[in-house]
């Protein structure tokens, strides 16, 4: 699945693939586990194998918003906090078990000094985070909450089931009733 993952950006060979995969660490994560929290730096990328993941801040009054979630086949980090190395300002919690290959920070430093193939390949994900961002904050402004939820299933209908409602509510920024009401209609 990973080697997949880096032979569709087109940017590096089979063999120089299987070199650096080689620095990949396997390490798995229960249901509720942190890949990162909140106060802590994040040293490391993470491909995922398998699992979801929410990445979510507390607000002031102590509520938990989720704002984003990670399926397989995807990269995850705090992405701010690994680049600034500043404490993250957000938490990154497995809601499944999951399988994760993991590669630090000071190899991926390694890698850019020695491939600049890695310099593009960077320079492409961090154009994608921006992407996705960017389109996160025209569905908030633009959709509703049932295009959302929509959008959702289309794109990643083999794992809808592992998000509680009220982590899926959170995302949708409606309450636990909304969403339920929300799902009988689209389920007609």
């Amino acid at each position: 699945m990973i080697h997949q993952f880096f032979q569709k950006f087109g940017i590096f060979s089979d063999s120089e693939i299987e070199d650096f995969l080689q620095l990949f660490e396997r390490k798995r994560l229960s249901k509720n586990d942190f890949f990162v929290h909140e106060g802590e730096k994040c040293k490391e990328i993470a491909f995922i194998e398998s699992g979801v993941f929410r990445s979510y801040y507390v607000s002031d009054e102590g509520k938990d918003i989720t704002y984003c979630f990670r399926f397989p086949n995807d990269l995850i980090a705090s992405y701010s906090s690994f680049i600034s190395e500043k404490p993250s300002m957000e938490n990154m919690q497995a809601i499944s078990d999951a399988e994760l290959l993991i590669i630090k920070k000071d190899k991926i430093q390694k890698l850019t000094d020695e491939n600049p193939n890695w310099i593009k390949f960077l320079k492409t994900i961090a154009e994608q985070e921006y992407l996705e961002l960017e389109k996160r904050f025209f569905q908030l402004q633009r959709d509703s909450a049932a295009q959302r939820y929509q959008s959702l299933l289309e794109n990643q209908p083999n794992y809808i089931q592992d998000i509680s409602l009220q982590y899926l509510a959170s995302y949708l920024g409606i309450t636990q009733r909304h969403l339920s009401r929300i799902r009988k209609e689209i389920s007609f």
